[in-house]
């Protein structure tokens, strides 16, 4: 988060259609108080499991790592100054989802009552789904809590109904569907995953909510041209959802790498003039940004295909995206000759006879291998300096 509150105009016109990368406790502090609609807030559960680390992302995993030394007590200290900071950019018109489950939800719920207010609470809405798993020793767990506040007792809502279908009975011959009815606490009629209606929506993101699901909370707790925000947004559901409701959105995540598979998938539903804060711009960002982000960000950049492989890769990081030619990333200066020679063997190995490889700078003996290799062998390595990268060439 270097440089961060000089990067973002504190005090300026709240910019919406905004991805920032970084901590959202930061970044929540620089936008302006009462300026948003409609928070909904999906932290990482206090559940230990490491597929919350989703990215890999050195600075996902420091905090991954800082929430849960401790226990409990010292999550409830990582996630409290964050729901201060949701209180203070909420209108007082607005409200605010927290999603939670078993582990924490009954310590966040006191918390969000000490920083919105007991009165303020509207209700705590249990989300029910089916899934696979067994219990033994006791009833299986498959809801998730949605804890909904307000800012004040006036705010937004619009009260959602859901059909009841066709009645049992005919009516003058006639079948006749239902007005509907209004809507409980609990939601049952919203799948987690997986079945015929949602399946297209899932990109591999182990925590990802239905668009359904936000569907549900955006209509009823904003209006068109509301402004909402996620502080978690992970794979970007809610934006895409606001996208599609011509909601204003503004998105946080700390993931380089989720940030831009957000805007990815946001382009893909129209969306344009999509601004991107606190990315790596320079070659010194880029030094200093994680081995695996900066993978990801040259993959990215050429508009390449990642390698599936975390570990194990046999010196390939990823791919051309039309010819399926081996890349590889070194986020490292003077790179020599030995790692243009394993970078020969990777090419054989795929059966290609061109590969592109990447630095912020190349040795001579590096380059003195990489015509060796052409001469000789036939195999062509390219090698690419990320100055020239952020150059275009």
């Amino acid at each position: 988060m270097d440089n961060l509150i000089d990067k973002i105009n504190i005090g300026a016109e709240l910019k919406t259609n905004i991805i920032y990368c970084g901590d959202n406790k930061d970044i929540l502090a620089t936008l302006p108080e009462k300026s948003v609609d409609l928070i909904y807030a999906d932290p990482p559960f206090f559940s230990n499991r490491h597929y919350e680390v989703i990215w890999n992302d050195g600075a996902e995993i420091r905090a991954f790592d800082d929430r849960w030394k401790g226990g409990i007590n010292q999550y409830v200290k990582w996630i409290r100054p964050r729901l201060r900071e949701c209180h203070r950019v909420l209108k007082d018109t607005g409200s605010i989802y927290l999603h939670c489950d078993w582990h924490a939800n009954a310590y966040l719920r006191i918390l969000m009552d000490v920083i919105f207010g007991h009165g303020n609470f509207q209700n705590e809405i249990i989300w029910c789904y089916k899934g696979g798993g067994i219990a033994t020793k006791q009833f299986k767990r498959k809801h998730d809590t949605l804890l909904f506040y307000s800012k004040s007792n006036e705010y937004t809502f619009n009260p959602p109904t859901i059909l009841r279908g066709y009645d049992k009975f005919y009516k003058g011959g006639v079948k006749v569907k239902s007005n509907g009815k209004a809507l409980e606490d609990w939601w049952s009629d919203i799948p987690s995953r997986g079945t015929a209606t949602n399946a297209k929506e899932w990109i591999g993101y182990p925590t990802q909510k239905p668009e359904s699901l936000l569907k549900r909370i955006m209509e009823a707790s904003s209006n068109k041209g509301d402004i909402v925000l996620d502080p978690f947004c992970g794979c970007g559901t809610t934006l895409a959802v606001a996208q599609q409701l011509s909601r204003q959105w503004i998105g946080i995540d700390v993931s380089q790498t989720a940030c831009r598979m957000i805007k990815d998938r946001l382009v893909k539903l129209g969306a344009n003039n999509i601004i991107m804060e606190n990315m790596p711009t320079t070659v010194e960002e880029l030094k200093a940004i994680s081995a695996y982000a900066f993978q990801d960000w040259v993959i990215h950049k050429i508009n390449g295909v990642p390698q599936s492989k975390k570990s194990g890769d046999a010196g390939v990081d990823g791919w051309t995206f039309m010819e399926h030619e081996p890349v590889q990333v070194k986020q490292q200066e003077s790179v020599g000759s030995p790692l243009m020679q394993q970078f020969q063997s990777a090419i054989r190995a795929t059966g290609n006879k061109t590969g592109y490889f990447y630095a912020f700078s190349f040795s001579k003996p590096a380059y003195e291998e990489v015509a060796r290799a052409e001469t000789n062998d036939g195999i062509t390595i390219n090698l690419i300096t990320i100055r020239e990268l952020l150059e275009g060439k």
